[in-house]
């Protein structure tokens, strides 16, 4: 590792601290300005202090869900809208959070301004920020290390982030073995992907006895032991995979949250649905909702509940996935589908227990038993609930392939955690108003399927 590089966790510390530091000023001036002295019980000094500490916390917190600190991680379109969305969530809960304080409705221009000033001042803070991140740290040249075709792929996904990385040549791992030694040691790292285990292992430790960077597509193996305990009872390191997805205190605690979190959220958007379905009611005539056979935990099979959001038999010529600009979504189902509305009554399967708020989508029986003819291993998602939202749907974009999907599913099956649920809604919130790339088309990735209506 470069000295350079060794300052990279501090610039990145630096610029956060500095972020933190001007909005808990902005909010701090709003604060004394309008509300300080016009609550029922102002505060004496270190009371201010407090709430604007909680505040810089709000902040914090926001932040560290959407990623609003990722210098030269994320894009700075990506960078961009998850500040913007942490803006609105902090500023909302800090309303709210003043309001309580002056036990009534504060008046909320003051917030409104506020958030209008922190919008123009992360925009060019991001802008600028990052201009200079990527003056200091150029794009990173890789090598790629392939054993098959399957390279081609990474290889596109990495080429559009020309901005972190620059892969110059390639090389096949049937090369011979000081070849691809010494191509790895003329750049900053190597990619590998798709190579036998065994020449895997080597490439690997020769990487980090030289500190040369790996960047590695994992097998399903992989992320399998990836969520794997240590075992310490012996002089010899174990690592044990459980292989039973959540255990007993996990589903538990994961049910009493489905139950209160759907319960609560159908009362919210209650009016929501109800408008919605007077809609596609009125617009063509058609059923409000159409029911489908789906799989959840073990393979059970349900029925899924959605907004119809296709015309009235639009699988009359038989089962279809739908594409970027269907002629079968209706102008509602679009509208709909760009914002995931279509989705809202599977609140009611997630009461039911069919469903988990968070969870790899379910999929069709079907289609199931189609992708584990060339993915024996797709089956192994369904050691959980089927989820509302999940993993895939907030990592992933429209085109990704069902066998990354996969393994996006297992990543968050092999490490559950209640927190890591908790970023999943809410970077939910992120994809729904700032979808990647043709995420904004048909809603939910590249297996959603619809039938016609019964």
């Amino acid at each position: 590792m470069t000295k350079r590089d060794g300052f990279k966790r501090i610039i990145s510390f630096g610029s956060a601290v500095v972020l933190m530091g001007i909005l808990m000023g902005a909010f701090a001036w709003m604060w004394y300005r309008y509300f300080s002295d016009t609550i029922v019980l102002p505060y004496y000094r270190r009371g201010n202090w407090v709430l604007i500490g909680i505040y810089g916390i709000i902040v914090w917190l926001f932040f560290r869900v959407y990623g609003g600190f990722k210098l030269g991680y994320l894009k700075k379109t990506d960078m961009l809208y998850s500040q913007l969305i942490s803006m609105v969530c902090i500023n909302f809960v800090a309303y709210f959070l003043i309001s309580l304080i002056g036990r009534d409705f504060m008046p909320p221009m003051p917030i409104v301004l506020l958030t209008i000033a922190d919008f123009g001042f992360i925009s060019v803070w991001t802008l600028v920020s990052s201009w200079l991140y990527f003056m200091i740290y150029p794009p990173r040249k890789l090598l790629i290390l392939y054993g098959s075709h399957q390279a081609a792929a990474l290889v596109q996904k990495m080429s559009e982030r020309v901005d972190k990385y620059m892969i110059c040549e390639s090389v096949s791992i049937n090369d011979e073995a000081e070849h691809i030694k010494s191509l790895i040691m003329k750049y900053e790292g190597v990619i590998i992907c798709d190579i036998p285990a065994e020449q895997r292992n080597d490439t690997l430790k020769f990487c980090f006895e030289n500190s040369k960077r790996a960047y590695i597509a994992p097998k399903i193996s992989d992320i399998i032991i990836r969520g794997a305990d240590d075992i310490r009872l012996f002089d010899t390191p174990l690592l044990l995979c459980r292989n039973y997805g959540l255990d007993f205190e996990q589903q538990f605690l994961k049910r009493v949250f489905d139950i209160i979190f759907s319960a609560i959220f159908l009362i919210i958007s209650s009016p929501l649905m109800l408008i919605l379905a007077l809609i596609i009611k009125t617009s063509d005539g058609g059923p409000v909702f159409f029911k489908q056979k789906r799989l959840t935990i073990n393979g059970k099979e349900f029925s899924v509940y959605k907004f119809r959001s296709m015309i009235v038999d639009a699988e009359k010529h038989g089962a279809q996935l739908a594409s970027e600009d269907d002629p079968r979504i209706t102008p509602v189902g679009k509208v709909m589908r760009r914002f995931r509305l279509d989705e809202l009554p599977q609140l009611l399967n997630i009461l039911k227990g069919d469903m988990s708020v968070v969870g790899p989508r379910p999929e069709r029986p079907e289609l199931t038993e189609e992708y584990e003819k060339d993915m024996p291993e797709f089956r192994f998602r369904l050691r959980v609930k089927a989820g509302l939202t999940g993993y895939a749907q907030v990592t992933g974009v429209y085109d990704t392939t069902p066998y990354d999907k996969l393994k996006m599913d297992l990543m968050y099956i092999e490490n559950y955690s209640f927190r890591m649920d908790m970023q999943i809604i809410l970077m939910t919130i992120k994809t729904m108003f700032f979808p990647s790339r043709s995420n904004e088309a048909a809603g939910e990735q590249t297996n959603r399927k619809e039938d016609s209506e019964k």
